[in-house]
C-alpha cells in the first residue's frame, strides 16, 4: 500500500466494489462530472463494471482507504500512462461522505509520489471542469500550474461546460 498522511492507495478489493458500485458509480450528478463516458446504472452485483477495472499497461486503479480505520472512501488511479514520453493523467472520486475533508489533497500528493518515484515519469496532468473546485484545490496545493481552458469540451447533465488542464513537472514537484 502507498501512504499519505491520512490516506492509504491500495489495490481494489473483491468487497470494495459493492460499495463503489453503489456509492460512487451510481451517484449520477458526480459520475457524469467525472467520466467521459454516458452514465449507465451498475448494480452491486455487476460484472465487468468500471469498478472491475484491472491494471493494464497505460491505467493503473487504487481504492483510497483512510489510513486509520481502513474505511473505503474513493478511487484514484494514473491514466493514459505514456511510457515513452513519461507521462500520465491522474484522476480521483470520492465517496460522498468522504468529501470536503482534504483528502483529495493528500489522494494527489501520493499519486504524484508513485507517478515520480516508482514510474519516473516525468509530466503529470489533470483535466477537470472549471467549477470542480475541490480538485482544482487539491491538484494547485501539490504544485499543478494551470495551463488552459477547453472551452466548451465536456457534455455535462444537458450541457457543455469548460474544462480545466493543469500540469506538474517533476523538477518542479522536487522543489516542493
Amino acid at each position: 500500500m502507498l501512504k499519505g498522511t491520512r490516506i492509504g492507495l491500495r489495490a481494489r478489493h473483491e468487497d470494495d466494489l459493492p460499495i463503489l458500485r453503489t456509492e460512487l458509480f451510481n451517484d449520477v450528478a458526480n459520475s457524469v462530472r467525472a467520466d467521459d463516458q454516458p452514465w449507465r446504472p451498475v448494480s452491486p452485483d455487476a460484472k465487468g463494471a468500471a469498478a472491475d477495472e484491472e491494471v493494464e499497461e497505460d491505467r493503473v486503479p487504487f481504492s483510497v482507504v483512510e489510513l486509520e480505520g481502513g474505511t473505503l472512501i474513493g478511487v484514484a488511479s494514473l491514466w493514459d500512462i505514456d511510457t515513452h514520453n513519461r507521462y500520465a493523467h491522474v484522476g480521483i472520486s470520492l465517496l460522498p461522505s468522504a468529501r470536503g475533508k482534504g483528502y483529495g489533497t493528500d489522494v494527489v500528493a501520493t499519486l504524484c509520489q508513485y507517478a515520480f518515484v516508482v514510474r519516473s515519469l516525468h509530466r503529470l496532468q489533470v483535466e477537470t471542469l472549471a467549477d470542480n473546485d475541490a480538485m482544482l484545490r487539491a491538484a494547485e496545493r501539490n504544485g499543478f500550474v494551470r495551463e488552459g481552458v477547453l472551452k466548451s469540451s465536456a457534455w455535462v447533465m444537458g450541457e457543455f461546460v469548460d474544462e480545466v488542464i493543469l500540469g506538474l513537472l517533476v523538477g518542479d514537484w522536487k522543489k516542493r
